[in-house]
C-alpha cells in the first residue's frame, strides 16, 4: 500500500486516551481475554491485530461498553469507564463502526449518515412548541455537519441514494461518514476495509489518515490486512487466544517470531524463518 502517515505521519501528542488494565472476559468457559493491558495516545492510529478468534472485537466490545469485563478497568480521556452503558460511553466522543456493516437499508445515504448526529440532537416538546427559534437553529447545525461529512468523504454523487444499492467499498465509506459525523473525539473501526479491492482500501486508508489529521481524531483500528496496518498505525498490539504477543512499531510487532506463529502455524513459522535467513 502506498499510503504515506503511520509512525512517519503525525506523532502522539502525550495525552492518554484509552487506557485498559487486566482486562478478562469470558463465555461460558472460554476466555476471551486474558489480562490485557493497552493504552492509546492522543492522535495515534493504534492497530490491534491478530489471528480469527484472538479476541480483537471482544476487546473493543468491552472497551465500548458493550461487554462488561469480567476482571479489569476501562479509563476514557481520563475518566473510569468499566462497564458503563454503551450510549454515556459515545457521550463522552467516542464513535466506531462494526465488522458487520449496520447500514439501514431502506434509507438514504444521507439519512444513514444523519443518523450518526443522534448524540448532538436534544429533542422535547418545548423545542418542537418553539421550533422557529430553538428547534430550527439545531436542525440546521446539524444538517451543515453532515454535509460536512459528505463532502469530506466524497459521497456527493450517492448522497441521496438508497444505501443497499451501492457497491460495498461505498458502503463502508458511508459507515465511516456516519461514526464520523458525530464528531468523536476518539473513533473505533473494526475491519473497515473488509471485502474491498486495492483501490477501494487506499480510499479508505486516506480517508482515515484525514480523519487524523484534520479532525484531530484519536483512532484505534482493528484491521487484517498487514498492509494496511504498517502504512497507518503509529503503534500496534497483536493478540492470540486473548492474550498479547507482541506490541509496539508495526513492522517489528508483526515480525515477531511469535506474530509468525499465530498466523501461520508453529511448522510453517519455523519454515518462514528458514527461508528469512
Amino acid at each position: 500500500m502506498t499510503v504515506g502517515g503511520g509512525a512517519a505521519g503525525q506523532p502522539a501528542r502525550g495525552e492518554r486516551v484509552l487506557t485498559c488494565q487486566g482486562i478478562e472476559r469470558s463465555f461460558g468457559g472460554l476466555m476471551a481475554l486474558k489480562g490485557v493491558d493497552l493504552h492509546v495516545d492522543k492522535g495515534e492510529i493504534f492497530g490491534l491485530v491478530g489471528p480469527n478468534g484472538s479476541g480483537k472485537t471482544t476487546m473493543v466490545n468491552v472497551i465500548s461498553g458493550f461487554y462488561p469485563p469480567n476482571a479489569g478497568s476501562v479509563t476514557l480521556f481520563g475518566k473510569d469507564m468499566t462497564a458503563i452503558a454503551p450510549h454515556k460511553i459515545a457521550a463522552q466522543g467516542v464513535a466506531r463502526t462494526f465488522q458487520n456493516l449496520a447500514l439501514f437499508k431502506g434509507m438514504s445515504v444521507l439519512d444513514n449518515i444523519m443518523l450518526g448526529r443522534h448524540t448532538h440532537m436534544h429533542p422535547s416538546a418545548l423545542a418542537s412548541l418553539f421550533y422557529w427559534v430553538w428547534a430550527e437553529k439545531e436542525e440546521l447545525k446539524n444538517r451543515r455537519a453532515v454535509e460536512e461529512i459528505i463532502e469530506f468523504m466524497q459521497l456527493e454523487d450517492i448522497r441521496d441514494e438508497p444505501v443497499e444499492v451501492i457497491p460495498i467499498g461505498l458502503q463502508k465509506r458511508v459507515e465511516l461518514a456516519r461514526a464520523l459525523v458525530a464528531e468523536p473525539r476518539f473513533l473505533i473501526l473494526d475491519e473497515p476495509m473488509a471485502g474491498m479491492n486495492q483501490e477501494e482500501k487506499e480510499y479508505i486508508a486516506r480517508f482515515i489518515l484525514d480523519a487524523r489529521d484534520e479532525r484531530d481524531t484519536t483512532i484505534l483500528i482493528i484491521e487484517h490486512h498487514m498492509d494496511v496496518v504498517t502504512a497507518i498505525c503509529d503503534r500496534v498490539v497483536v493478540l492470540s487466544y486473548g492474550e498479547i504477543i507482541a506490541q509496539g512499531e508495526p513492522n517489528a510487532a508483526i515480525s515477531d517470531p511469535k506474530v509468525v506463529a499465530a498466523y501461520l502455524g508453529e511448522r510453517a513459522a519455523k519454515r518462514h524463518a528458514g527461508v528469512a535467513t
